[in-house]
């Protein structure tokens, strides 16, 4: 299997990381196109005609909301890469920013819980976000814990 250095793979994380960001400002941009492109889709049903201009605010709202959240744990995530580079991953400030990125998760969940409302899909993807969160828990709950015993052992020498 290949094996990127460290170094090398913080980069690549760090570079993707800029394009994701830079994606989300194309997002918002394009957001009013890509929700009236959503809301004419045709599926089982048919064409989703039976929302109406308030509906419409709705959907786009509710996208807005989703692309500042995975801006903010992208921007999360950057500086937690940054903290990775610099070799402060058992750190208290890396502990708060993987706690904010799965907040973000979980937050992600709830918008489009609420935009399934007129998207039945998108059950599936708060379902994924929610799995994505509490994983990210977990991982919080690993670094904390490494933490305290780097802390403790920091101490005892």
């Amino acid at each position: 299997m290949l094996k990127i250095p460290r170094k090398t793979s913080a980069g690549i994380s760090i570079a993707l990381s800029v394009m994701f960001f830079i994606v989300c400002i194309a997002g918002a941009v394009a957001a009013p196109y890509i929700s009236e492109m959503f809301i004419n889709a045709r599926d089982n049903i048919g064409l989703r005609s039976e929302i109406g201009a308030g509906g419409r605010v709705y959907v786009l709202v509710l996208v807005y909301l989703i692309i500042a959240v995975a801006m903010l744990a992208d921007v999360l995530l950057f500086i937690l890469l940054l903290c990775v580079r610099s070799g402060n991953v058992f750190t208290s400030k890396s502990v708060a920013l993987i706690r904010g990125v799965s907040w973000c998760c979980f937050l992600m969940c709830g918008i489009f819980c609420a935009l399934g409302i007129y998207f039945r899909l998108s059950f599936i993807v708060a379902f994924a976000a929610v799995f994505l969160g509490l994983c990210l828990r977990v991982v919080k709950n690993v670094i904390e814990e490494a933490t305290e015993i780097k802390s403790e052992n920091d101490l005892t020498v």
